[in-house]
């Protein structure tokens, strides 16, 4: 864990952090917890489990496919067994699977990617409004992406558009019962190397020319012309969560140096 932590920030506050075994959704489940939260961290990777004992007694951790409706309703229910009730849900689950022009993307890949980075987005906000309700309002962020403007990733921007879509949508909707629903939008981010992949089946040496190619087109895109840090994502995510943005909602952040996708 890295980046400044404001103590007791979420003293009070259930929150469920999705993603949570590695990269961007582990650092903010960490930081969550050390500012004070009780943190159920949700992965589908068994070693969400390690990650979580390291937070200590107030963080708790859950195993779940979160691309289905019953894995993201089987979270929110042990996230409100376990603490209680649910105030803050931070839907962190997606990325790209493959870099490849669309021209070249095989329709199987493309209900991948669709599945990988907008159904749990979409279902886990489904499944928490019954638990955010029942406390009397709450707080959901989601991790978006800059990608809706660049190459080689079309159905992975598609997938991100549809979560700036529902972000937007469902704050509209439940504003009036004291939910706030915003997103981040990340840009190019250096992270440790992945426990597990984001493309099981390797990249061919095609795709990894591609990838070279993304990686240049994101770095020339952005004014700072760099890429970002996990801190660097994690800490727009958490003050989104907190009560420090008690008036933003609908708002899409772009955290991408200055690319604003």
């Amino acid at each position: 864990m890295s980046g400044a932590v404001f103590t007791g920030r979420f003293a009070g506050k259930v929150l469920v952090v999705t993603g949570a075994a590695q990269g961007i959704g582990r650092e903010v489940a960490l930081r969550a917890t050390a500012e004070g939260g009780r943190v159920l961290f949700v992965d589908r990777a068994d070693f969400v489990v390690e990650v979580a004992a390291k937070a200590g007694t107030n963080a708790a951790a859950f195993t779940a496919d979160l691309e289905t409706w019953d894995g993201a309703d089987a979270a929110m229910r042990h996230a409100a067994e376990v603490f209680g009730g649910i105030d803050i849900l931070i839907n962190n689950v997606g990325g790209a699977i493959r870099m490849r022009p669309f021209a070249e993307f095989e329709p199987a890949q493309i209900d991948a990617e669709i599945r990988r980075s907008l159904m749990p987005t979409l279902y886990c906000c489904r499944a928490v409004l019954p638990h955010l309700l029942a406390r009397g309002g709450g707080t959901i962020v989601n991790v978006s992406s800059n990608a809706t403007r660049g190459i080689y990733r079309v159905p992975y921007s598609a997938a991100k558009g549809g979560v700036n879509a529902i972000t937007q949508s469902l704050a509209m909707e439940m504003a009036g019962q004291n939910i706030r629903v915003v997103a981040t939008a990340p840009g190019g981010t250096e992270a440790p190397p992945r426990r597990v992949p984001r493309n099981a089946e390797g990249d061919s040496a095609a795709e990894q020319a591609w990838m070279a190619e993304v990686v240049e087109q994101v770095t020339q895109s952005a004014p700072m012309h760099r890429y970002g840090t996990i801190s660097e994502q994690a800490a727009p995510i958490l003050f989104l969560a907190s009560d420090e943005a008690s008036y933003i909602t609908g708002s899409v952040l772009p955290v991408a140096g200055g690319d604003t996708g």
